[in-house]
């Protein structure tokens, strides 16, 4: 069942740089057509866990509105793309962003970047029939309470419909994929300790959807050294 995606699902498909205001606080190019990466399964955390941050790392969160798959396909259409998605979720795809400004200077890829344990917080599973229109839904974020996220999926360079055909023009999307569709402006640091809280809202102000999350230091594993 797509409800059960984060055990289920094969792949997460992160679309990068869908919001112009975030293109601009990372000093990025505005892109032309949808640019994504992809995140391992595993990074999946659910809510109310233990984000874990390597030695050395830079954490950066950034709060998405994501996109399950419910019915596989390639080349899809943008007008069929709405039958394929079968609901909605709350995640945040953590970055290790002084690892990221390394690896694009070097020209390497990001999936360490995206990819640690634990590196993607997510929500339950929203149907799809309980959003009316995911084009105007409000993301927020919070750290020890503070506001540093707040934007509305309206503001998407690329819509839904365009990026589910761009996906999957590329590689076949299956049965609880999940497509994360970008963050909007705000993103920035948590240490250890912080505690972060995210929300998911309609144009009425109704509360859809929670997500949090506690940042710890991950003991072993990767450790980031500068050159």
């Amino acid at each position: 069942m797509v409800s059960t995606f984060v055990r289920t699902g094969k792949k997460i498909v992160a679309i990068g740089r869908n919001y112009a205001a975030h293109a601009r606080e990372l000093n990025n190019a505005t892109p032309k057509e949808p640019f994504f990466f992809l995140k391992p399964t595993t990074s999946y955390l659910p809510s109310g866990g233990k984000v874990e941050i390597p030695r050395g790392i830079v954490a950066h969160h950034e709060v998405e509105l994501g996109l399950v798959i419910g019915k596989p396909g390639r080349d899809i259409s943008q007008g069929n793309a709405e039958s394929h998605i079968a609901g909605y979720t709350l995640a945040v795809d953590m970055t290790a962003r002084n690892l990221q400004e390394k690896v694009k200077k070097q020209g390497l890829p990001w999936s360490t970047v995206k990819g640690f344990d634990t590196f993607t917080p997510i929500g339950a599973f929203i149907p799809k029939s309980a959003i009316s229109d995911p084009h105007d839904l409000r993301l927020q974020l919070r750290v020890n309470g503070i506001l540093k996220q707040d934007g509305t999926t309206a503001d998407m360079i690329f819509r839904i419909p365009r990026v589910i055909e761009h996906v999957s023009s590329i590689m076949k999307l299956e049965d609880g994929d999940l497509i994360l569709t970008g963050t909007p402006s705000g993103v920035g640091p948590i240490v250890p300790g912080d505690r972060v809280e995210c929300s998911l809202a309609n144009a009425a102000g109704q509360e859809l959807m929670t997500l949090d999350f506690t940042a710890v230091a991950r003991e072993g594993g990767y450790r980031f050294q500068e050159d």
